[in-house]
């Protein structure tokens, strides 16, 4: 344990002695820690919040600390057990003022309780899928009456317009001379074909039709925790949990979940919409989040599934157009590849939303 690690505890109100502080699991955007205290204490996690990616971590712990709050009360309210298995808890800082994280040397940390005996799961199948989809549905319906007013903690994050405007900005610069290829000219028609439909979220919500809620804004199996018996306990990952269209949630599961092949499969004709996927996760779904969801929003779920592989194929197409500034790449065409596998899994869903709008409704 090094003395930094040893400085930064030592602002926190913890429990116990601490006899080890070691990395824990595989998170690409922030460094986390296990630390095991003396027998009778809880463990805890330590984290460095990625301030690259999360500007304002004084708004995003304040999001997160409102989101936790409210959902312990309604556990609470609900006579639930084992409550501190089912909702995170951040440990303040030792010098009374209710803080959950510090800076240290330009570095931001925050420690959280470690939850025992719970597991996450990689595993993307039907049964998964439909257990994704209760406990996200229902994180959104325990949220939809908090009375806290959450921040974007990455601003515009799913917002297509304003990813079509980056588009834009990126075919009147054409940083790296990519624009004049035939194929990128012909993929460049076929997205402005469908952008202006892809936008109809901002537009309904300018017109009063479409509510925002508090959603997690990066709906993973493995953003879950289960117990033993294999029940989920919590959502976790809470960095992204700001204000959104419930499209947010539902479509970019299942852009991922629901692709045949991972997102840069360079195989385009591998490409396609695993229906059982769907089923599954708009079942569970369904079954927690129908008591908030208005009439519009269940209506538009086929849009959200085809919103976010469309959204996604912008933004690689954009990163790829400037010269490969944002994603990280493995070989030099890796963002076209990815940008002609997620239009594929777009034209894909495409084709069933007819299927999916008389799935969505017969639940």
């Amino acid at each position: 344990m090094s003395a930094n690690t040893t400085d930064i505890l030592s602002r926190f109100s913890l429990e116990g002695s601490i006899e080890s502080v070691k990395p824990l699991g595989n998170g690409l955007i922030n460094d986390t820690y296990k630390v095991t205290t003396s027998a009778g204490a809880p463990d805890y996690v330590l984290q460095r919040i990625n301030n690259a990616i999360f500007q304002d971590v004084e708004m995003l712990q304040r999001n997160i600390e409102a989101v936790t709050r409210h959902i312990r009360a309604k556990l609470e309210a609900a006579g639930e057990s084992d409550i501190e298995r089912k909702v995170l808890r951040f440990i303040p800082l030792k010098d009374g003022s209710g803080q959950t994280w510090c800076c240290v040397d330009g570095a931001y940390w925050r420690v959280s309780v470690f939850i025992p005996d719970a597991f996450t799961y990689d595993t993307v199948d039907p049964v998964y899928s439909e257990f994704a989809g209760q406990a996200f549905g229902r994180f959104e319906a325990q949220l939809a009456d908090i009375p806290d007013t959450l921040g974007e903690t990455i601003p515009d994050f799913h917002n297509m317009e304003f990813r079509a405007k980056q588009l834009q900005d990126a075919i009147a610069a054409d940083k790296a001379g990519r624009l004049a290829k035939p194929e990128v000219q012909a993929m460049l028609a076929d997205i402005q074909l469908y952008i202006e439909n892809m936008c109809l979220a901002e537009r309904l919500y300018r017109e009063g039709k479409l509510p925002k809620r508090i959603c997690h804004c990066d709906t993973k199996v493995n953003n879950m925790m289960f117990d033993a018996e294999g029940h989920v306990l919590c959502v976790i990952d809470l960095d992204t949990v700001m204000p959104s269209f419930v499209f947010s949630d539902f479509g970019d599961f299942l852009r991922t979940a629901a692709n045949a092949v991972a997102e840069d499969d360079p195989a385009i004709e591998k490409v396609a919409f695993k229906k059982d996927i769907f089923e599954a996760f708009a079942r569970g779904y369904l079954s927690s989040a129908s008591s908030f969801l208005t009439p519009v929003e269940k209506e538009n779920l086929p849009y959200g599934v085809m919103l976010f592989p469309f959204m996604q194929a912008v933004r690689f197409f954009t990163d790829y157009l400037n010269g490969d500034i944002y994603y990280k790449i493995a070989y030099p065409e890796h963002n076209w590849v990815r940008t002609r596998n997620q239009m594929a899994l777009f034209h894909s869903v495409r084709a069933n939303e007819a299927y999916m709008k008389e799935f969505i409704q017969s639940l």
